[in-house]
C-alpha cells in the first residue's frame, strides 16, 4: 500500500481543505496513526496558524507538534530558490516529510495554496514535491461558475501536465461544480499514463454553507468588533454592496442577504437597512460593516438596542471604506475547526459524491516504484548513515576528495581513512577551509601497516611471480594499499579515481579482492538520475564484448544492485530489434543471454531482446510488445556491449541533462568503485554512500 497520498489543487479556492477533511477521514478508518504535512505554506499574521493545518489537527485531535507539520512559507521558498539553492529547498523539505514518515503509518499531504502572483511556479513547485516525496496524487478542481467544456478542458490540461511531470494521478475531484453536468464531465477525464484502467474522476457539487463566507469569517478576516447581533454570526453572505451613495439610491442596489459597507458615520445608510428589515418590498441584508473604526451616533445606538424584530449584525472595522471593501474581495468561504455544521456538511458532502471505497481500494493497491534523483541521493546518505561503514580514499592530494571527505565527516556517512603525507593534507585542507576531523590520514610510505600489508599482498601473488620486494614497492602505491586495507578488513571499501585511471583502481581490485563466489566476472552499473526517475545502465564501463552467458550475468548483477538501492529491478536486455523481429548473431546474443537470465532467476521481470524506446516508453511499448510487464517500465537496462552501453550513457547525460553516478563496480569480494577524472564534489559524497552501503550487505 502506498505510506503517502498528496492532494494538489489546480487554481486558487478549489476546495481542498473540504477534500483534506473527507480524506483524512477515509484514512483514520483503517489507519490509526495517520499524520497531516503542508511542505509550503502561504503567509500567517504573528501568532496564527495556518489555516489547513489548524483544522485538521484540531478536528481529528491529530498527536503533532504544529512545526512538524509544514517545511516553508511561500516566501521563503521563493527566497530561496532565488538564492541558487533549489536542491536545498528540496532536501529540506525531504527531510521534514522523513521524519514524519518514520513516525506515523501514512502521510496525508496537501499543496500550496494557489493565492500568491505566480500560479506556474506553485504548479511546478506542487509537481516537483509530490514526486520527490513517491506519493500518488489527488488534483482538485474548481468547477464553479464553468461550463462542462471549460472544466473538461482546464482539468484533461492539468492531469496531462502533471502526468508529463512524473506523478501518478490517483484521482481528480471536480469541486463546487453543477451535478447535472457530472456524468458529461466525468466520462470525458483520462490519465494517458497511469495504468491501463486510467485514475478515478469525481464531481462534488457547489453547496452554500461551504462556499458562501459567513459574517463570522467577516469577522476574523477584517479582525473586526461585533457591537450587535453577535448570535447571528452564522449567516451566510451572497455579495457585497458598498455604499456610498445617498440612501434613496442605496436602496435599490440592495439584494439578499448582502452584506453593506459603509463609514461609520452614515447614520442613514444605517437606518436604511434596518428599516429595509421591515419592508416586504426589500429583501434581508446579512449585516453591515461600519468602516474607519466609527461606531454610529449615540442615538442611533439607541434606537438600534430599542429594535424589537430580528438581531441584524453589525461590525466595526478598521481602515477606509475601500481598503475594507478591497480586503473582502479576497475573503472567501472557509472552515473553521470551531465550525462544527460546516464541517459535518463538508464530510457528508464528499462520502455521498466521492466513492471513498473505491478510492481506499485504488490506494490500498499504489505501490510507489519510482525514485526521483533527489530521493535517491537523499536515500543513498540514509542509508549509508544508518549502518556507518570504514571506507578508504587513496587520493589524499585531490582537492575535490578533501571537500567530499569534509561534507561526508560532517554529515556522518562514513567513516574515513585518508592516504596521503599527513602534513601536507591537513596543511592543504585548512587552506581550503576545511575540516577533517575524524578522519584517519595515512601516509603508506611511512606507515607501520605496509609490513603487513606486503606480505600479505606477496602471499597472495607469489604463484604469479612476486616476490617481497616488489610486493613493497606495489604497497607504496595508495591504491594497492587501499585495496589491501579493504581485503584486510581495515577499511570496508574503497573509492578512487578521480585523478587515477580506471585501470589504476581496477587492477588491484582484481588482483587482490577478487570475484564473488559463483560470479566469473566483474562489470558495472551507472545509476542514470532522470529528471523524473533513476535508471540502471549496465555495463558501461568494463566488460567490452561480452558473451551470451556474462551478458546474463550482467544482468542479475545489475538487477541486484538496484534491488539494493532501493529500484524495483525491471531488467530491459537490449538489442537493435525487439521480439522476434530482427535476425542477426548480435540479437541472437541478446536472445540467448535473456533465456540464461530467465532460466537462472525465473522470478526476476525480465524481457529481451528490446529496442530502447520499447523499454522505456510505454505508448511504443503497446505497439512493440503489447502486454509486456517490462516493456515501457524498465528500469534497469543492459548493453549488448561497451561500445553501445558507454555512448549511450553519455547520450542520455547530455541530451536529457541526467545525473550519472558511477561506475559502480559489482561482482567483486568487496566493495572498490572508480570515479570519473571528471568527477565533481557531490559525485564523490555519492559514491562513498553507495560504497557504504554495498558494504553493508557484506558480513
Amino acid at each position: 500500500m502506498a505510506k503517502n497520498l498528496y492532494i494538489i489543487p489546480t487554481e486558487p479556492r478549489s476546495g481542498k481543505s473540504a477534500v483534506a477533511l473527507g480524506l483524512m477521514q477515509m484514512l483514520l478508518k483503517d489507519i490509526r496513526n495517520v499524520a497531516f504535512f503542508r511542505p509550503i505554506i502561504s503567509e500567517t499574521q504573528p501568532g496564527k496558524k495556518d489555516h489547513d493545518i489548524n483544522l485538521i489537527l484540531s478536528h481529528y485531535y491529530l498527536n503533532m507538534r504544529y512545526e512538524d507539520t509544514y517545511a516553508y512559507t511561500l516566501s521563503e521558498a521563493r527566497d530561496l530558490i532565488n538564492k541558487g539553492k533549489h536542491s536545498v529547498l528540496v532536501e529540506n523539505i525531504l527531510a521534514r516529510y522523513k521524519a514524519l514518515e518514520a513516525k506515523y503509518e501514512f502521510v496525508l499531504c496537501e499543496g500550496t495554496d494557489f493565492l500568491g502572483h505566480d500560479p506556474a511556479f506553485e504548479a511546478d513547485i506542487n509537481a516537483e514535491i509530490a514526486a520527490n516525496l513517491g506519493a500518488p496524487v489527488i488534483l482538485v478542481t474548481n468547477g464553479q461558475g464553468k461550463t462542462p467544456d471549460d472544466i473538461i478542458s482546464l482539468s484533461q490540461m492539468a492531469i496531462d501536465s502533471f502526468e508529463e511531470k512524473g506523478l501518478d494521478i490517483l484521482a481528480t475531484i471536480i469541486n463546487r461544480a453543477e451535478v447535472a453536468d457530472k456524468e458529461v464531465i466525468l466520462s470525458a477525464l483520462t490519465c494517458k499514463y497511469t495504468s491501463s484502467i486510467g485514475c478515478l474522476a469525481y464531481a462534488i457539487p457547489e453547496v452554500g454553507t461551504l462556499g458562501k463566507p459567513t459574517l463570522a469569517d467577516v469577522q476574523k478576516w477584517l479582525d473586526a468588533e461585533v457591537i450587535y447581533g453577535r448570535e447571528h454570526l452564522d449567516t451566510l453572505i451572497d455579495d457585497y454592496l458598498v455604499a456610498a451613495m445617498q440612501v434613496g439610491n442605496f436602496l435599490d442596489y440592495l439584494s439578499r442577504n448582502c452584506l453593506v459597507v459603509t463609514p461609520g458615520d452614515r447614520s442613514d445608510i444605517i437606518l436604511g437597512c434596518y428599516a429595509s428589515r421591515l419592508s416586504s418590498a426589500y429583501p434581508d441584508v446579512a449585516g453591515i460593516v461600519l468602516t474607519g473604526g466609527l461606531e454610529p451616533a449615540k442615538n442611533i445606538r439607541k434606537l438600534i438596542e430599542g429594535w424589537t424584530g430580528i438581531p441584524l449584525p453589525v461590525l466595526v472595522a478598521k481602515g477606509h471604506t475601500f481598503k475594507v471593501a478591497r480586503t473582502l474581495m479576497d475573503l472567501y468561504g472557509r472552515i473553521d475547526p470551531e465550525d462544527q455544521k460546516k464541517i459535518a456538511t463538508a464530510l457528508g458532502t464528499f462520502e455521498e459524491y466521492v466513492n471513498t471505497g473505491e478510492l481506499r481500494a485504488r490506494l490500498a493497491a499504489k505501490k510507489s516504484t519510482r525514485i526521483t534523483p533527489k530521493m535517491f541521493e537523499y536515500s543513498l546518505i540514509e542509508k549509508a548513515k544508518a549502518d556507518k561503514r570504514h571506507i578508504v580514499l587513496p587520493e589524499g592530494g585531490s582537492e575535490r576528495i578533501l571537500r567530499a571527505s569534509d561534507i561526508l565527516l560532517r554529515r556522518g556517512v562514513a567513516d574515513l581513512t585518508i592516504l596521503g603525507d599527513e602534513t601536507l593534507v591537513r596543511q592543504k585542507a585548512s587552506q581550503l577551509g576545511l575540516s577533517l576531523n575524524g578522519a584517519q590520514i595515512i601516509n603508506p610510505v611511512s606507515s607501520q601497516l605496509i609490513d603487513e600489508l606486503s606480505q600479505k599482498f606477496y602471499e597472495l601473488r607469489k604463484a604469479k611471480g612476486m616476490t617481497p620486494e616488489l610486493a613493497r614497492d606495489q604497497m607504496a602505491d595508495p591504491t594497492y594499499f587501499g585495496t589491501m586495507m579493504v581485503q584486510l578488513g581495515l577499511a570496508h571499501g574503497m573509492v578512487s579515481g578521480s585523478i587515477t585511471t580506471t585501470q589504476q583502481t581496477v587492477r588491484p581490485a582484481f588482483q587482490i579482492i577478487k570475484t564473488k563466489p559463483g560470479v566469473s566476472i566483474v562489470s558495472s552499473v551507472f545509476f542514470m538520475c532522470l529528471s523524473d526517475r533513476v535508471l540502471v545502465f549496465g555495463d558501461c564501463a568494463v566488460m567490452p564484448n561480452p558473451t551470451a552467458k556474462e551478458l546474463a550475468e550482467i544482468a542479475l548483477q545489475s538487477a541486484e544492485t538496484a534491488a539494493v538501492f532501493g529500484i524495483e529491478p525491471r531488467v530491459a536486455m537490449l538489442s537493435y530489434s525487439t521480439g522476434e523481429s530482427g535476425k542477426g548473431e548480435e540479437v541472437d546474443k541478446v536472445r540467448e543471454a535473456t533465456r540464461l537470465a530467465k532460466e537462472m532467476k525465473p522470478d526476476l521481470l525480465l524481457e529481451g531482446p528490446l529496442q530502447y524506446d520499447a523499454a522505456i516508453d510505454p505508448e511504443t511499448a503497446r505497439t512493440k510488445m503489447p502486454g509486456s510487464q517490462v516493456a515501457g517500465r524498465a528500469t534497469v537496462f543492459i548493453f549488448p556491449d561497451l561500445n553501445t552501453g558507454n555512448n549511450t550513457y553519455k547520450a542520455v547525460q547530455r541530451a536529457a541533462q541526467a545525473v550519472a553516478i558511477g561506475p559502480v563496480l559489482q561482482g567483486l569480494n568487496k566493495p572498490v568503485n572508480d570515479l570519473s577524472r571528471g568527477c565533481s564534489v557531490e559525485d564523490i559524497v555519492n559514491t562513498v554512500a553507495i560504497t557504504s552501503i554495498q558494504a553493508q550487505s557484506i558480513k
